[in-house]
């Protein structure tokens, strides 16, 4: 049932293949592209991929732990309960991606790009299934896009988690920003998981098709026309990103910021949009420019991967958390369960 229900989300393709490293078009509308070309230069890393560097971020309080147990981590799951031993993950660490759910422009049939939109009641409803797939599995942070729908669905989805961990944006743009979002009680920060947002995450920006009727623009520009704006990897549409140029900043930002974390053993979850996710799903699997453009991200489906051995090993989507031997992917991810089993009944 899981590999059917994966399949759905992404299609079947098989992964081979890598990114290129080409360059941005100088031309992105609202992008930042000072920043975007400032944090584009190629590194390298333990994961073996071909590495992107990004400008350096700050986390506020998030830090990169060497640790690959959940005994010294401030955000872990079983932090606050003394009388459990902690379940040792050494050696790897679960990474899931969520699309976020069915927007209002979603509804309308418009392109969204990077207008802030917020969720339908299906988009919500999409949300919190995405929260039943993966409520056994840990998770210890969570980064999102800049904007409303990926934020909602991942602040809904963490509603139907059982650790009942509250998730809490941090908020570090400036030193007002940190010190008025400052949690001083240590024991309610252990039962916290860090958010973090990062507009490299955002959706591919479409330039001058966002907020048009996308069947209205196939009639007036021609299907051939729109379907090259929308499918093409190095093509983008007027004064907006290709595919390729979505792709430099979102996976520079995973490499730099993401990566180390899973490294450190910290379970983390990203609910961002079809062409940003298209993008890291393209660097985890090493998929070409060709295969990528065929990929295919349902709303509100939760993909697994379990990052391993300098490998990431893909795991497909959670099913229901009622069916006991889904998450056996892993002796960790069973131990898990089995620990919240004990906990909470």
């Amino acid at each position: 049932m899981a590999a059917t229900m994966f399949h759905q989300a992404i299609g079947t393709l098989e992964p081979r293949g890598h990114i290129g490293n080409s360059a941005l078009h100088q031309e992105c509308g609202s992008i930042p592209m000072r920043l975007m070309a400032r944090s584009l230069k190629f590194g390298t890393g333990p994961l073996k991929r071909e590495h992107y560097g990004s400008r350096k971020r700050s986390c506020g309080s998030i830090q990169s732990s060497s640790s690959s147990s959940y005994q010294t981590s401030e955000c872990n799951p079983l932090n606050g309960n003394t009388s459990k031993k902690p379940i040792d993950v050494s050696g790897e660490a679960a990474l899931i991606l969520i699309r976020h759910g069915e927007s209002l422009w979603n509804e309308k049939n418009l392109f969204t790009g990077c207008v802030d939109v917020p969720l339908t009641k299906k988009g919500v409803e999409e949300a919190i299934e995405a929260g039943k797939r993966i409520s056994n599995i840990p998770i210890d942070m969570i980064y999102t896009s800049s904007l409303i729908r990926a934020q909602m669905t991942a602040m809904l989805a963490m509603t139907q988690h059982r650790r009942k961990k509250v998730p809490i944006v941090m908020h570090d743009e400036n030193e007002q920003a940190k010190a008025w979002s400052q949690i001083f009680s240590e024991e309610t920060k252990k039962q916290c998981i860090p958010v973090v947002t990062a507009w490299q995450l955002n959706e591919r920006m479409y330039g001058e098709l966002q907020g048009l009727n996308k069947q209205e623009t196939a009639d007036k520009y021609g299907k051939e026309q729109v379907h090259e704006w929308r499918r093409s990897y190095d093509i983008p549409p007027p004064n907006g990103e290709s595919l390729e140029m979505c792709a430099e900043r979102a996976v520079a930002y995973f490499t730099q910021q993401i990566e180390p974390q899973l490294r450190a053993g910290k379970n983390v979850m990203i609910a961002a949009h079809g062409n940003s996710l298209r993008s890291i799903i393209m660097y985890l699997d090493k998929l070409t420019s060709q295969e990528v453009i065929s990929l295919e991200l349902s709303t509100g489906i939760p993909m697994l991967y379990i990052a391993k051995e300098e490998k990431y090993i893909r795991r497909g989507s959670p099913a229901a958390p009622t069916e006991a031997g889904v998450y056996a992917y892993t002796k960790n991810l069973a131990k898990y369960r089995q620990k919240l089993d004990e906990m909470l009944h």
